[in-house]
């Protein structure tokens, strides 16, 4: 087994499909990740599994790894029990829960993305007008003011080598390639391409910030000191001060008025 905990897990998934399966029932969304890298071995540990869930999880990979072995069955009331698990609240240091609260505003765009490019076929300048501000507030908001904490204070804390803040990373340039597209499709006005890069864009981010509140930062906040989490808060404050309030203000007169 030791050879598959030290494989990247897309190639443990692709070599064995089920895995897959068996790690979204342990809510590690694995299998829509866009690198992938993570070794087995850390996808574990990051996800902070119990002792008995950990030993289940890897028992059932066990089984399709060498079919015909003698394997401990779980029981399916464990399901149950990780589920319920999942639903409680997470807890978050000040510095956290600060970036988490910035991702409910840019969850407000996403789930208007839908609308707008519905508003396309019926309404083409208004939903235009919308998407312009939409790319501005991206740019301003997402990017400039939410991402550049994570990337130049939060990460630094970190191996910037672990496989899953370079997927983190990863995300945030894939988004700004699409931003660009809806940028250039406006310009030439494709449609098609409009679309494609919206959709894209909110799928890629709605995943990532599922993946930075419900994996990243729990864990991410397990490994920070009290000391680190009050130099955190401090370098955050700096970096809020230093942005224009009016821009931050604006982006949220947006999201609440569109």
């Amino acid at each position: 087994m030791e050879e598959y905990l030290n494989m990247p897990i897309k190639e443990v998934i692709t070599k064995f499909p089920q895995a897959g399966d068996i790690l979204s029932e342990y809510n590690i969304g694995c299998v829509p990740c866009s690198v992938g890298s993570c070794l087995l071995k850390d996808i574990v540990k990051i996800h902070n599994l119990s002792a008995e869930d950990e030993g289940e999880l890897m028992a059932r990979i066990a089984a399709i790894v060498y079919p015909g072995r003698k394997i401990t069955r779980v029981k399916v009331s464990r399901y149950q029990s990780i589920k319920e698990k999942a639903a409680k609240e997470l807890k978050y240091s000040p510095p956290i829960k600060r970036l988490v609260d910035e991702h409910t505003l840019i969850k407000k765009w996403l789930a208007l993305i839908p609308d707008v490019v519905a508003k396309l076929d019926t309404q083409p300048a208004l939903a235009r007008e919308i998407i312009i501000k939409g790319v501005d507030f991206i740019r301003s908001y997402a990017d400039k003011f939410h991402h550049a904490k994570e990337e130049e204070i939060l990460f630094k804390y970190f191996d910037e080598n672990l496989d899953i803040i370079k997927a983190m990373f990863a995300d945030h340039d894939i988004a700004r390639g699409h931003v660009r597209a809806v940028v250039e499709a406006l310009e030439k006005k494709d449609k098609v391409a409009l679309v494609e890069h919206l959709l894209a864009y909110r799928d890629l981010l709605a995943e990532h910030i599922k993946k930075e509140d419900e994996i990243l930062y729990p864990w991410m906040d397990r490994n920070l000191s009290t000391r680190q989490v009050g130099e955190l808060f401090a370098k955050f404050e700096e970096a809020d001060g230093k942005f224009d309030k009016e821009v931050v203000e604006g982006c949220r007169r947006f999201i609440e008025g569109a």
